[in-house]
């Protein structure tokens, strides 16, 4: 069967620190960490900045800089940069570190959503932090904008950096606009798509939903490469099922802070190697960070400006 590539989002913008003390913050933890997931089989490690201090996101392309440069001296495991981080902050500050840093893989959100992470507020009992309770309140009335314009802007960035762009889709709606693009030249094929599920405002991560979507991208864009992620106890089902659908699979604690039901990871290391475990239990191997850069068609590590 074909390799499959396994992605570890690392930390994320979403999770606040009160949530897990295993969480990554720092850029030491998030280098021991990247290192830790490519030890354990990942090909990929998903990278937000967060401030060292406080633990809030951060767009800082110095702090990108410092991940990025000490993980590439450790190991040749491929970094996506995020062009998410905050919803609040303007297109050219979430791709900032993309177009500086011009990293092989780049996340692409591909259409505005309801970003609704202020439920998770109610399970927090007590915070690390003051800034953690509005950040996730403030989502109640809250928009992730990505706009026809700035979709635009962000190809046109994309293409620039040489950095291959992640599509990030939430619902079906957003493969319209993907193909929109594609028809415009702003992107071009071969596509390469996320399949994001059960976000609150995004799909609900079911497997219906996520067969629902592949057939729909490969009706609408014909041929890709994709992969899927899911929120919270979701990521390992709908991950396996990607992987036997020809898919590849994300985890991490960007989306599910939790190894087994009321057990917090210690790593994103355990959680790359429990979908590596079950991959092999369907015949799969995991492929190396080169194998992917084949997979993917990415520019290769040499050419990154870090």
């Amino acid at each position: 069967m074909a390799k499959i590539i396994v992605t570890a989002a690392l930390t994320g913008g979403v999770n606040v620190p009160s949530m897990s003390p295993y969480l990554p913050v720092t850029p030491q933890q998030l280098i021991d960490e990247s290192k830790r997931v490519y030890d354990a089989g990942g090909a990929i490690v998903h990278i937000h900045a967060r401030n060292p201090e406080t633990g809030q996101p951060s767009p800082s392309v110095e702090l990108f800089r410092e991940v990025a440069t000490s993980v590439k001296a450790k190991c040749n495991i491929i970094q996506c940069f995020t062009t998410g981080g905050n919803v609040e902050w303007p297109v050219a500050d979430r791709a900032k570190a993309v177009l500086t840093l011009q990293p092989e893989l780049g996340t692409f959100n591909a259409g505005s959503l309801n970003f609704g992470i202020f439920p998770i507020a109610e399970g927090i009992k007590e915070y690390k932090y003051t800034w953690e309770k509005p950040f996730l309140q403030g989502s109640e009335n809250g928009i992730f904008p990505n706009t026809f314009k700035t979709l635009k802007e962000l190809s046109q960035l994309f293409a620039e950096s040489n950095t291959k762009p992640e599509l990030e889709v939430y619902d079906a709606g957003m493969l319209n606009n993907i193909a929109y693009l594609v028809s415009k030249g702003y992107l071009k094929k071969p596509l390469h798509i996320q399949f994001v599920l059960g976000i609150m405002g995004g799909m609900m991560a079911t497997p219906g939903n996520l067969i629902f979507l592949y057939n729909s991208a490969r009706e609408l864009l014909g041929e890709f490469t994709w992969s899927a992620c899911a929120s919270g106890r979701h990521q390992f089902v709908l991950g396996s099922i990607a992987m036997n659908m020809g898919g590849h699979a994300r985890v991490g604690m960007e989306d599910n802070l939790y190894l087994n039901k009321g057990v917090l990871a210690k790593s994103n290391a355990e959680l790359v190697e429990k979908i590596i475990r079950i991959a092999r239990e369907f015949g799969h191997e995991p492929a190396t960070p080169d194998e992917a850069r084949k997979i993917l068609g990415l520019k290769g590590i040499d050419k990154v400006n870090f």
